[in-house]
């Protein structure tokens, strides 16, 4: 088991390679309530040994991105207000990206605050949503803004998960990891060079460092700025044309097959404004592509994401601004991108 610190408005331990349970019932000791908060796909998987100490009630949420709404939110309150949850109690959130965003924010927005466990079950779970304090639910006006930065007490990634995931949800994770090696760490992009998607899957060591690698990525930035005031939004990098294309797809796309569009839409621009070289680009697309993730979309979808774009949350006032590459590993920001370059980039990835 490796545990990697996260120094944030309190520190934190991911712990990888761990048997969650056990280190559940470790944090629920002296708690009068524990919440146990999972997609209802899960429910059979979650369930805590009867002779925990806690009282346990378990909540199950719809799968994926429809967690994420207000009125999931209001029937978590509910819940946790006629269950009697204190300040000394205890929220649980097992499941994807998506699980633990919500889980994260119930857990923020009741009695102002109160301490919560991340249990990822995805790999994108696993390297980026339950890693870091940002925790969300979706507005009709885009993804992930209503939210407050409340970061959990542990973070614990059973890898034994892994094995429940499809190819497309393991592939769709794996976008996240990309990114960041494009942003910081190079041994991630050498480690999945030449590799597909079923070499990966079959070399369990090769997942095991690449996942904290990954998190390491992430635990580095966000002990740097945890409230994504300038240095955190390198970790968006890929997210501001891949949030677009999530919410124009009406979440059909999973969250990492958008941002591997968004990704490669990023080195385009990067390209066209001078800073990127075609080579690093075409690393882009060899890398995604090789792990089955797309790297296209839609010619007419342009005129439907662009104004998408302005709900960025690294948008200020008019202005669009775009993490971008010089290098492997070194980011800057693009503030000066004009109309015709976004629509120029766009062609490139089109379909």
């Amino acid at each position: 088991m490796k545990s990697i610190n996260v120094k944030a408005e309190r520190s934190y331990d991911v712990l990888i390679d761990c048997d969650w349970r056990s280190q559940v019932i470790e944090r629920a000791a002296n708690r009068a309530r524990v919440a146990v908060i999972h997609s209802q796909s899960m429910t059979k998987a979650v369930q805590l040994e009867a002779d925990i100490d806690a009282e346990i009630f378990y909540f199950p949420l719809p799968d994926g991105e429809a967690a994420k709404s207000f009125e999931t939110i209001t029937s978590l309150w509910n819940w946790l207000g006629a269950a009697g949850f204190t300040r000394s109690d205890l929220i649980v959130g097992i499941g994807g990206g998506a699980i633990t965003d919500v889980a994260g924010y119930a857990a923020a927005s009741w009695l102002r605050g109160i301490d919560w466990v991340a249990v990822p079950t995805s790999v994108a779970g696993m390297v980026d949503a339950a890693v870091g304090g940002k925790t969300a639910i979706n507005s009709d006006y885009g993804k992930n803004l209503i939210g407050a930065f409340h970061s959990p007490v542990g973070v614990l990634i059973d890898l034994s998960w892994l094995r429940t995931l499809s190819d497309r949800d393991f592939a769709a994770g794996m976008a996240e990891v990309i990114k960041c090696g494009f942003i910081a760490d190079a041994k991630i992009i050498n480690l999945l060079s030449g590799k597909s998607l079923s070499q990966l899957r079959a070399d369990m060591p090769t997942t095991i460092a690449l996942i904290e690698a990954a998190v390491q990525v992430k635990a580095d930035v966000v002990s740097v700025d945890f409230r994504e005031s300038f240095t955190r939004e390198v970790l968006n990098y890929g997210h501001t044309l891949g949030h677009a294309v999530e919410i124009h797809s009406k979440y059909t796309m999973r969250h990492g097959e958008a941002i591997s569009i968004g990704l490669v839409f990023a080195a385009e621009l990067a390209q066209i404004k001078g800073h990127l070289s075609e080579q690093v680009v075409a690393m882009h697309r060899e890398i995604l592509s090789s792990l089955d993730l797309p790297v296209t979309y839609p010619r007419a979808a342009w005129s439907q994401l662009l104004p998408l774009l302005s709900l960025d949350k690294k948008a200020r006032g008019r202005s669009l601004r775009f993490v971008a590459l010089s290098a492997i590993g070194t980011t800057l920001r693009i503030e000066d991108a004009i109309e015709s370059d976004l629509s120029s980039a766009y062609e490139r990835i089109s379909s």
